[in-house]
């Protein structure tokens, strides 16, 4: 029989305002779905362990993690502009964190464990459905080399769950540098907590950022790390075409990983307004907009640190708004960058933005897929048929426009070693997901297991998977995700 891990809860030492003791509440009849044993084995947790009967019992949410004290984080969050003061996980727990081999901490946190007290009169369980597809795009992240959360496990719970219709129910383990948000700092703040404010600075300094330079105040430096590491992660979620659905403030997380995979997809037919939650009537978080959200979102971080920032008000709002103005040039520098390896373009030109912006135009007048039009231009640059472009758009001048000023700018020898690096074969569509899912909940895993395999490594061509790499019809197309709560 494996040992069992010794897991740790240090968010407990936290001050009381920030989390709650949570109350085992059992599934009646947990089973595997998946578990993510090449996860396991990067942060150094037992395979063996995790495939133990123990194991099962612990991330269904039946019995604690070894060591570990189970907790519900608290935080506030403003939702669709909306500040609401008090959330937290009302779903979900804490349920312990993990030291890996190189030093650094992972949280483990369930979701769809059962009620806690923030659960707001919900039923604190999730639909495997909801869980699968966190898995599948958290994955497909990893794959990417985009920084997100992982997915460790998904358990069955043999219990049904009610949403719109009877669903069967499931926990995720999601796997975090942390699981602090910008939310988690209001929360402090609006309670006027300078305690809970520091103690929370303190540990994500400590625990995931280098020390501040000489000179530079904590408090400054970890506004600066925040705002640089999410002007980076808003420019990768763009450069693959991804929304997240749901940018709101409890759903920024301040390490810079993506997390909350829930009204999210990568777009198909590309247009800068593309939308997907059902409920973002106003397209708050579109495609084009999540830069100014990620801005508006530190904006309320950068408040909520204003009493560490300096003892003086007007000081300290200056500080923000000299950390903040940093954001805009930091996002379109990542961004740039980003779109001049899948274009293959050399160098760095003062009308580079412009240029990108005329691919964009191309793209969305010629009604033209994301990812594939990167993949096939790819092709091209390494000496395919230039045709092969041409059945992408809606009509053929519009290919030949959009061909013409990108040759404009490659020039007779794009870097195609960079396109094959930034543009992916596979990603993780809409209509594959929900197919993946829709067997899932029949009992058949084989769809969900051959995506994830294709998302494991997408920038190679895999046999047998042409269909993964190709677009939905308009019949297959989704144009609404949901959250699943």
């Amino acid at each position: 029989m494996a040992a069992a891990p010794a897991f740790t809860t240090t968010y407990a030492q936290l001050p009381a305002l920030l989390h709650h003791t949570v109350t085992q509440d059992a599934a009646s009849n947990p089973s595997w779905v998946l578990r993510n044993e090449a996860l396991a084995s990067q942060l150094g947790l037992d395979v063996d362990w995790l495939r133990s009967p123990a194991a099962l019992q612990a991330l269904a949410g039946n019995t604690p993690l070894p060591g570990a004290t189970p907790l519900a984080m608290a935080y506030s969050g403003h939702q669709f502009g909306g500040f609401s003061p008090l959330l937290g996980d009302g779903r979900a727990q804490l349920a312990g964190e993990w030291r890996a081999p190189d030093g650094t901490l992972h949280d483990l946190h369930l979701k769809g464990s059962g009620a806690t007290v923030f659960a707001r009169n919900g039923d604190g369980r999730a639909t495997l459905s909801a869980m699968l597809r966190e898995y599948i795009v958290s994955e497909a992240f990893a794959g990417l080399g985009i920084p997100s959360t992982r997915s460790l496990a998904v358990v069955a719970t043999g219990d049904p769950v009610y949403r719109q219709k009877k669903e069967p129910g499931a926990v995720l383990t999601r796997i975090a540098r942390t699981h602090v948000r910008v939310g988690t700092f209001q929360l402090a703040a609006a309670n006027r907590d300078r305690d809970a404010l520091e103690a929370l600075l303190q540990r994500e300094l400590a625990r995931n950022f280098v020390s501040p330079p000489a000179g530079l105040a904590p408090p400054r430096h970890f506004l600066r790390s925040v705002i640089a590491r999410q002007a980076s992660l808003i420019a990768q979620w763009m450069c693959v075409g991804f929304i997240h659905g749901v940018m709101n403030t409890d759903n920024m997380q301040v390490a810079g990983e993506t997390i909350d995979f829930g009204p999210c997809a990568f777009m198909d037919r590309f247009h800068p307004q593309k939308v997907f939650s059902s409920i973002d009537q106003y397209g708050r978080y579109a495609w084009d907009k999540q830069p100014a959200i990620a801005l508006w979102n530190l904006t309320r971080l950068a408040e909520s640190l204003l009493t560490l920032l300096d003892d003086e008000q007007d000081k300290a709002i200056t500080i923000a708004r000299e950390e903040l103005a940093l954001f805009m040039p930091a996002f379109e520098q990542h961004f740039e960058e980003g779109m001049r390896a899948k274009l293959g373009w050399r160098g760095a030109n003062a009308d580079d933005g412009e240029r990108i912006a005329t691919v964009f135009t191309h793209m969305m007048r010629g009604n033209a897929d994301f990812t594939l039009i990167f993949r096939r231009l790819t092709q091209v640059a390494g000496g395919a048929d230039e045709a092969m472009l041409t059945p992408l758009f809606a009509t053929q001048e519009e290919a030949a426009a959009f061909l013409a000023h990108w040759r404009e700018r490659a020039g007779p020898a794009p870097d195609v070693n960079a396109m094959r690096r930034a543009n992916p074969v596979y990603i993780a569509r809409n209509h594959r997901v929900e197919e993946a899912l829709a067997a899932a909940n029949a009992g058949d895993l084989a769809p969900t297991h051959r995506l994830l395999a294709a998302l494991a490594t997408p920038f190679s061509a895999q046999d047998g998977c042409d269909d993964l790499e190709q677009p939905p019809t308009d019949e297959e197309e989704v144009r609404q995700t949901f959250c699943g709560t």
